[in-house]
């Protein structure tokens, strides 16, 4: 049987590590193997976080920000079209 990256059937072998050897990320909001994990202090207590959204958190404000900003764009984008859709219940664009 081929490797899991060369059979695209196939899942990947990160998804077939059990619960426990798996970690929630409060960052990304997704279950990563406990090696890519790391416990860092919140003032919230102690949380668990993927190596790599920590490295993302390393690559300047500036850049952040603008991720950041970007990203509220796009937010209100789909906020104003989801809106403009409840407004004109009548107009469905699937019929």
């Amino acid at each position: 049987m081929a490797p899991a990256a060369t059979n695209p059937t196939q899942r990947p072998a990160w998804s077939k590590k059990l619960m426990s050897e798996t970690t929630f990320c409060y960052h990304c909001g997704i279950h990563h193997p406990v090696e890519e994990m790391r416990q860092i202090l919140t003032k919230n207590g102690k949380r668990w976080r993927c190596v790599k959204s920590i490295e993302a958190t390393k690559i300047g404000i500036t850049k952040r920000d603008a991720f950041g900003q970007g990203i509220t764009a796009i937010n209100k984008v789909e906020a104003q079209a989801k809106i403009r859709r409840m407004a004109n219940p009548e107009r469905n664009p699937h019929s």
